[in-house]
């Protein structure tokens, strides 16, 4: 992974790459629940959701998987995207499951909620919540 860094701050990626943080469960394949483990071993990927995020992959962009599964389920999901070919760099588990999530960081935070397809991604303008900041 090719870095910049800068003396006594946080490593930044170089223009253009980016760091994909990617959602397994209803989003690259069927909504399989932590209490269903025996589900996660027969879903099938969603093909082009496999497609794109290789393509992603192969453009020199930083997959990782992000999950709300837990991490004893954690070897089991690294199976199966490996069966099925994903291509990645990392697989977190531990994501706060229920949904509505607000990020707050220090690094810029662009989110895509998945709707049923997996595509190139297009800019557009929408609304979003932000700190007020200081009025001076």
């Amino acid at each position: 992974m090719e870095l910049e860094y800068i003396e006594h701050i946080s490593p930044i990626l170089k223009d253009g790459v980016k760091n994909y943080l990617i959602d397994i469960d209803g989003t690259i394949t069927d909504d399989v629940p932590n209490e269903e483990p025996e589900r996660m071993a027969t879903c099938e990927p969603y093909p082009d959701a496999l497609e794109t995020i290789n393509k992603w992959y192969d453009e020199g962009h930083q997959i990782c998987f992000f999950t709300s599964r837990t991490e004893n389920l954690k070897q089991i999901t690294i199976d199966w995207l490996d069966k099925h070919g994903f291509k990645y760099h990392s697989v977190l588990c531990g994501k706060p499951r229920g949904g509505n999530y607000h990020w707050i960081d220090n690094h810029l935070v662009r989110a895509t909620r998945y709707k049923g397809r997996f595509t190139d991604l297009v800019e557009k303008q929408v609304t979003i919540e932000v700190f007020k900041e200081d009025e001076e």
